[in-house]
């Protein structure tokens, strides 16, 4: 097995655990009334505390997307292979820090309140950092694909109707982003602009894992009577 191989299973593999996770975790999480709503929070501590621990899964594995196809990609252009798996890490971060904002505001919840209006307080802000932060991760990955998609586009390690799927999936999703950040309202209430992207992630993991990459085509030296030919030197 070549190292692409390897790198397109692992790829293909991270893309489906990350997918999954995220899907899971906005399944299970229930939607709060308001974000001082503690004791609709408190009910379902549960429920909650397993949608953290999947949204750190689908944190991890965005890393290790871009790690897996960083070797891929380096002989394409090493800065920007480099920019997505920078930009995956960042999404990381902040993905990690809403959760922390989450698992904070649970903890709130749980607690007796010594006074309503300080927990009210503080229930908000931790519900506005998780959200701004989530929003913030978004960006960042957006970023890293539009990176990592451009350069399948240009060294044709994937066809071009997908590389171009997934360019144009991210600057819609980037465009839900804006949109999110000017409304100030959460980005999953941009569906339309989320989904394209969401599918051709699908699609491209399960390309990755059935055909994986296309090897780099190697240039060739025209031969004369099989002899190579080769450029002489400055001077000679």
């Amino acid at each position: 097995m070549t190292a692409n191989r390897r790198s397109a299973l692992a790829a293909g593999l991270l893309f489906i655990v990350a997918t999954a996770a995220a899907i899971g975790a906005g399944i299970i999480e229930p939607s709060r009334a308001g974000p001082t709503d503690l004791a609709q929070v408190g009910a379902n501590l549960n429920r909650y505390g397993i949608a953290s621990l999947l949204l750190l899964i689908a944190a991890g594995t965005s890393v290790g997307i871009a790690i897996a196809l960083y070797p891929v990609l380096r002989p394409a252009s090493g800065a920007m292979a480099l920019g997505s798996v920078v930009f995956r890490t960042i999404e990381a971060v902040f993905y990690t820090v809403a959760v922390v904002s989450l698992l904070s505001l649970l903890r709130l919840a749980a607690a007796p309140a010594a006074d309503q209006a300080i927990s009210d307080g503080l229930a908000g802000a931790f519900a506005s950092l998780r959200d701004h932060a989530s929003l913030a991760g978004v960006f960042a990955f957006c970023t890293g694909g539009l990176l990592y998609y451009t350069l399948f586009f240009r060294a044709r390690l994937l066809p071009r109707w997908l590389s171009v799927w997934g360019v144009a999936g991210a600057v819609l999703m980037l465009t839900a982003c804006v949109l999110a950040v000017f409304a100030d309202r959460p980005i999953t209430g941009y569906t339309p602009l989320i989904a394209p992207i969401a599918v051709q992630e699908m699609v491209l993991a399960a390309w990755l894992l059935v055909k994986g990459f296309a090897e780099p085509a190697c240039e060739t030296v025209p031969e004369v009577s099989g002899v190579a030919l080769r450029e002489s030197p400055a001077g000679a």
